[in-house]
């Protein structure tokens, strides 16, 4: 029998995971803080928790996927938190994107309770949200990881164990090095292409299939030539993923050279109000410094 499970953050990516869990037939019981978006899903069989504690209380595994570390951490420990009704043997799964270090405290506190934790952040964006085929990176005990297989298989189609706990926070801050570096080729890219007068839709075709490919380029280039700044990632949480990125850098005196850059050109939008545009919307920094826009004609 399949144990009962608890989600709690219904955002962008939540929602999608969501409604892979119910449409795999998985009972869910869901808290979030802003009641409206429960509804849909109440709709179609969802259970509606009053806090997080009463989500730990009703589920023997307990899903997160929140903005930041303090989201983390209030959900978790605060009043009302999944640790107040946590049992023996309750696993938590942290699909958020927060720190390695308070993941690991946070693993911590629950063992002394008789739980268990596994840090899983995804890749994907939205897209892979919805679709049920985001990439999982999994820190923590096999076993529990085993436990909690059946569950990530409907949210995911790639999920990797990638060592102990906090291990998958950690390849996750990995995951965002590659991906700004990335939106940063393709915003050049891009940019030098609308500037040399080619069909920005077929430079796509020609270059996505070789050795210039990349996840990146072949999402978010039709969404910028075509003025769409729906995010499938917001610029605000990319912020959040790189400044992590760049304190556990620093600590260990690891040069980003390339992700300290971005952060900055990502600062600039931020400060422009454009921090919950998609993250693809990088490139409008590049096109202020060319005084052009890339967009096809």
């Amino acid at each position: 029998m399949a144990e009962r499970i608890g989600f709690i953050g219904l955002g962008i990516m939540g929602q999608g995971m969501v409604g892979n869990l119910l449409g795999a037939g998985f009972e869910v019981t869901l808290w979030n803080r802003t009641r409206e978006k429960l509804e849909p899903f109440l709709a179609r069989g969802a259970h509606a928790a009053e806090d997080p504690a009463s989500v730990a209380g009703s589920a023997q595994m307990v899903f997160l996927c929140v903005s930041d570390t303090p989201d983390v951490e209030e959900v978790v420990l605060g009043p009302g938190g999944v640790a107040q009704g946590a049992r023996a043997g309750t696993l938590v799964v942290d699909m958020s994107t927060i720190s390695p270090e308070v993941t690991r405290k946070l693993a911590a506190h629950l063992a002394e309770r008789g739980g268990h934790w596994l840090d899983a952040p995804v890749s994907g964006g939205s897209e892979g949200a919805a679709r049920g085929t985001l990439s999982i990176m999994v820190g923590g005990d096999a076993a529990q990881l085993e436990r909690a297989l059946p569950a990530l298989q409907a949210m995911g189609k790639t999920i990797t164990h990638v060592g102990p706990v906090g291990a998958g926070q950690t390849v996750k801050l990995v995951n965002q090095i590659l991906v700004v570096g990335n939106m940063l080729a393709a915003s050049e890219a891009v940019l030098f292409a609308a500037a040399s007068g080619l069909d920005l839709e077929k430079t796509l075709e020609a270059v996505a299939g070789g050795a210039a490919g990349s996840w990146m380029l072949s999402n978010r280039w039709p969404q910028v030539i075509r003025d769409d700044w729906r995010p499938g990632f917001m610029i605000d949480l990319q912020q959040k993923d790189l400044r992590l990125a760049l304190d556990a850098a620093d600590e260990m005196g690891v040069p980003l050279l390339g992700t300290g850059l971005i952060f900055q050109l990502y600062r600039t939008l931020q400060q422009a109000g454009l921090g919950r545009e998609g993250n693809h919307a990088l490139v409008k920094a590049l096109e202020r410094l060319a005084g052009m826009e890339a967009r096809q004609r």
